[in-house]
Order: structure tokens, then C-alpha cells, then sequence
């Protein structure tokens, strides 16, 4: 990690050559000198402030019941049950159910984050929604959640991050409500339902995208764990790599805001993206943090597919034991997929108190985001923090 990477010279990486690589590509990642700069600048400034630290309390997730198989989706379109596991490395994805809303999933992430923690969903002070796909263009999804949540007299808004990059976005807008101290919880629930709004006819999509959503449920914590510096960074020059196309209304004059939505996204400008741009976004991103990636117990990562998170993690110079892989069971569940996989290292005895955990997530804009967490304890909250105080 001495000296300068390759990113911060401004050169490419020596041994990374991918076919397909476009032009757009290239100069989303040579520009990130000038990202890294500011974001060096940044983080010195944090540390020099020594900033509240912020710890994850708790985190909960939801995924539908309904389960569609890769028997499913070859009964539909022409494509194999082998394609779809050598491509893709996904076997089953799940979907929301005719009449479940974005703000459905979100409520049931809300509510697990709060019995993991056996707290009461009334102490929360602030909710925020991060989604691509809200019930409704208004009111905020955040009120709906409350409102199905029974909870009257807290505070919500939303944020949309561009889907994917959503699980660290979203993250620091909480970390920094705690940090400004009038605010002590906070839950930041991240659901998606991308599943139901794909073309019809896109085969990929619909091996590829399933429905979810998670919840951090952040607070203060002990000095030395917690959520560490976090980097952020937006390629608009990438904007049309993936987005919502919104359709003309069909027998009616078309409307803005009218006709169906369908996701759309080109597949090896995200491959190409993945591979050539977040390795070294990650490098940065744990040396922002005082480590290495070596150092770093695990690796969680948007969920873009299995195939394609095992080669960043090869990319990384890294053993894939290190990552935690749902999107073979979940799908591709944008914002939510990085709250799911910590959720699963947790549940599964992979995640222990003190561990060092590398957070990235991408996503459309391109944008995509980074940080390093150390997993707190129980007694790194509330009455443990201040008998060490």
C-alpha cells in the first residue's frame, strides 16, 4: 500500500485487459485522480475533527415468500438453466407478489432490525428510505412506512441514491444525522422491487433481478468501532449504463410522469465498470480506513450476480472465502443486497464483534460508494458506552 496506486497516478492498472471495454470506461477511470485528491482531503479532515463515532446497532432484512426458479425463467424465455448458472451464478431469485409494495418489504426489514436488537421501533427518532422504486411518486415512502409501522410521531424522508450504490449512500446520510447529534437512532431501510419493473420481454433481466429490502439501525458507539471514513463518487459521463426508461403511456396522449417503467441496463458496461473501476475504488477506500485488504475479514459487495462479485474479489488480489455471496439465492436486490449478504455472514457465524468488514456498493449513475466497518458489540451502545466513558 506504500506510495501511490494506480489510480492515484492516474494510470491503469498493469494486467487488467477485458474485451468489450468502451471508451466511456476508460475515462471514468482515469478521471479518478482528481476524485481521490478530494477524497484524501476529505477524509483528513474528518479524522482532525474526530468525528462521533457510529456503529450499526442492528440490521434486519425482508425477501418475499414467492421464489421463482431458473426452471421458472427458462419456461418463459429462451435461455438455459445452465446459462443462466455459468453467466449469471444465480439459481433462484425472489419477487414481490401481485399487490406487495416496495414500502411492504421495507416495514418487515424495519421491524427485524428491531427485534435483533430488542428495541422498541417508538425510540427510533428518524427514517430514512432510500429506494428507486417507491410506491408512489408521492408522498415520500418513508411516511408510508411509518405509517404501516404504526409509529406516529417520528420524523421520515427518502432518498434515492440510483438503486444499487444505495447501501453505502444511504449509510452515511444516517451516520451523519447521528454525528450531528440531534438525532440518537436512526434506521435507514433500503428496499428495492426492480423485479416488477422490467421489460417484459428482457430475459436477463429477469434471471438477473429479484426483490428485498434491509435496514441499518445506526446509533453512537465505542471510540475504535464503528462505521469508518466513507467514500462516495458519481461518472454521470456513465449515466445511460443503467437506468428506468419511462414509456409512453399506451391509447393516450403521453404524459412525463405516465406509462410503464422498465429498467435497463447494459450488461458489460457494468461488467467492464465492475472490474475496471472498483478494485481500485476499494484500495482507496481501505486505505482511507488505516488498513489493507488483506487486513479486511470480509468483503461484502453489491450484489450485481455471483459470477461477477468472485472475479472483483479476484481482482483484488484476494480469496474469494473472504466474500459473501446471496445474489445466487436473492437475486440482484439493488440497494438491499449488501444489507442481505451482512445479514447472512451474520446469521451464519461468518460476522463477530471487532471484525474488520470492506462495505462497496455501485450502481446506476455510475455511481458508487465505499467504507470500512468494525463490527460493534451490544456493549459498544447505550449503557456499555457510557460505563466506558
Amino acid at each position: 500500500m506504500a506510495g501511490l496506486s494506480s489510480e492515484e497516478s492516474g494510470k491503469p492498472r498493469q494486467g487488467r485487459s477485458h474485451s468489450g471495454r468502451t471508451a466511456r470506461i476508460r475515462q471514468a477511470f482515469l478521471g479518478t485522480a482528481h476524485d481521490v485528491a478530494n477524497d484524501v482531503r476529505s477524509v483528513r479532515t474528518v479524522r482532525n475533527s474526530s468525528p462521533m463515532p457510529v456503529g450499526i446497532r442492528s440490521i434486519g432484512r425482508y425477501v418475499p415468500d414467492l421464489e421463482v426458479s431458473n426452471a421458472d425463467v427458462v419456461a418463459r424465455f429462451d435461455t438455459s438453466d445452465e446459462w443462466i448458472r455459468e453467466k449469471l451464478g444465480i439459481h433462484t431469485r425472489r419477487v414481490a407478489r401481485p399487490g406487495q409494495l416496495t414500502s411492504d418489504l421495507a416495514v418487515e426489514a424495519l421491524r427485524d432490525a428491531c427485534t435483533r436488537a430488542d428495541v422498541d421501533p417508538g425510540t427510533i427518532d428518524l427514517v430514512i428510505c432510500c429506494t428507486g422504486t417507491p410506491d408512489h411518486m408521492l408522498p415520500a415512502m418513508a411516511a408510508a412506512v411509518l405509517r404501516k409501522a404504526g409509529l406516529y410521531d417520528i420524523r421520515g424522508f427518502d432518498v434515492n441514491a440510483g438503486g444499487c450504490a444505495g447501501g453505502v449512500f444511504a449509510l452515511d446520510v444516517g451516520v451523519k444525522y447521528i454525528r450531528s447529534g440531534d438525532y440518537h437512532r436512526v434506521a435507514v431501510v433500503i428496499a428495492d422491487t426492480v423485479a416488477q419493473c422490467l421489460d417484459p420481454e428482457d430475459r436477463t433481466g429477469h434471471a438477473i433481478f429479484g426483490d428485498g429490502a434491509g435496514c441499518y439501525l445506526l446509533e453512537a458507539c465505542r471510540e475504535g468501532s464503528g462505521i469508518g471514513p466513507t467514500l462516495m463518487r458519481t461518472k454521470p459521463e456513465l449515466y445511460d449504463v443503467a437506468f428506468t426508461e419511462r414509456q409512453d403511456p399506451p391509447g393516450s396522449l403521453p404524459n412525463r410522469f405516465s406509462g410503464p417503467n422498465y429498467m435497463r441496463m447494459d450488461g458489460r458496461g457494468v461488467r467492464d465498470f465492475a472490474l475496471d473501476v472498483v478494485p481500485d475504488f476499494a484500495e482507496q477506500v481501505v486505505k482511507a480506513a488505516g488498513t489493507t485488504l488483506d487486513d479486511v475479514d470480509l468483503i461484502v459487495t453489491h450484489q450485481a450476480n455471483p459470477t461477477l462479485l468472485r472475479r472483483m474479489v479476484r481482482e483484488l488480489g484476494q480469496p474469494e472465502s473472504k466474500a459473501v455471496v446471496v445474489a445466487d439465492r436473492f437475486g440482484n436486490t439493488s440497494g438491499s443486497s449488501v444489507i442481505l449478504a451482512l445479514v447472512d455472514a451474520l446469521d451464519t457465524g461468518r460476522l463477530h464483534p471487532g471484525d474488520d468488514v470492506l462495505l462497496v456498493s455501485f450502481g446506476s449513475g455510475m455511481s458508487y460508494g465505499g467504507t470500512v466497518l468494525r463490527w460493534c458489540a451490544p456493549e459498544d451502545f447505550g449503557a456499555g458506552l457510557a460505563g466506558a466513558a
